[in-house]
């Protein structure tokens, strides 16, 4: 093996440590795309969440020093945020206020002042009982759960096994989006609920996969669960004919698609919300 084979599948490992004064979604977000532009890079996570006093910062303090490397935070008491840099900078410790950029630019370009309130994004108004009520559809109306009520949906997804329709759904649903699923399984007609929507409101969408694609992805899914590979589950031609027949379905209701081949959860739910929003 050379040199160079050897250095890329070594792994380089390093703290990070995410402060924040509410959950932390924000910091995990931004640090895990940052890294995925790095190849081998594997942060070792140290996440402290809701810290909004002194003393809780100290804790915090002590434990960084214990591990050192990166600080991501996100605080915004005034106080704290000085105490955590002053002590990180006289260890040496980088720092990053993660929301600073995006804050100033807009403060500048509204000419308005932050209101300085922690966790201000989690505030109870009618946004958050929206995306709860989202949230608790899509729960209720996952993998062809009610479908009396796929009428009440802003979208409907459906495909065959392991297209990643349950996680997209959730995904969507965290975006205030009330998403159902459809399995399409074999032998079984998809639900007259279902069939009989104009495919317009609510928008139904077709999750289209290569089979060879498919194939990995359920293989991957037996070995997990020790399962036997000899199933038709992951058989190439079952496996081709299942999406083949999905294909048609998805024609002769004139659906729309998305290839979800190569496709994240994250990258598939954009490409939903981009046509929700050209229909809407």
């Amino acid at each position: 093996m050379s040199q160079s084979d050897l250095k890329s599948k070594l792994h380089i490992y390093f703290n990070v440590h995410l402060v924040s004064d509410s959950t932390g979604e924000t910091l995990n977000a931004v640090m895990r795309a940052a890294c995925a532009q790095f190849e081998n890079v594997m942060p070792l996570e140290h996440n402290y969440y809701l810290v909004r006093s002194e003393k809780q910062l100290d804790r915090v303090l002590k434990e960084i020093d214990g591990a050192p490397g990166v600080v991501w935070f996100t605080i915004t008491d005034e106080s704290l945020r000085t105490k955590l840099e002053n002590h990180c900078r006289s260890q040496g410790h980088p720092t990053l206020p993660v929301l600073d950029a995006s804050v100033n630019m807009l403060s500048r370009h509204l000419g308005l002042r932050t209101s300085d309130k922690t966790a201000a994004q989690y505030a109870l108004n009618d946004e958050y009982f929206e995306r709860m009520e989202a949230i608790n559809y899509t729960l209720a109306h996952d993998d062809g759960a009610g479908p009396d009520g796929l009428k009440n949906a802003d979208v409907i997804l459906v495909g065959i096994s392991r297209t990643s329709k349950t996680p997209t759904c959730v995904y969507l649903a965290n975006r205030g989006i009330k998403a159902a699923n459809v399995p399409l399984v074999p032998g079984i007609p998809p639900p007259r609920q279902l069939l009989e929507l104009d495919g317009k409101m609510p928008m139904v969408i077709g999750l289209k996969i290569s089979p060879e694609r498919l194939v990995q992805i359920r293989q991957q899914r037996l070995l997990s669960l020790n399962e036997e590979s000899t199933t038709s589950y992951a058989d190439d031609d079952a496996v081709k004919h299942e999406a083949t027949e999905a294909n048609r379905l998805f024609l002769r209701q004139k659906w729309k698609t998305i290839d979800v081949s190569r496709r994240s959860v994250e990258e598939t739910a954009a490409a939903i919300l981009n046509l929700l929003r050209r229909e809407s």
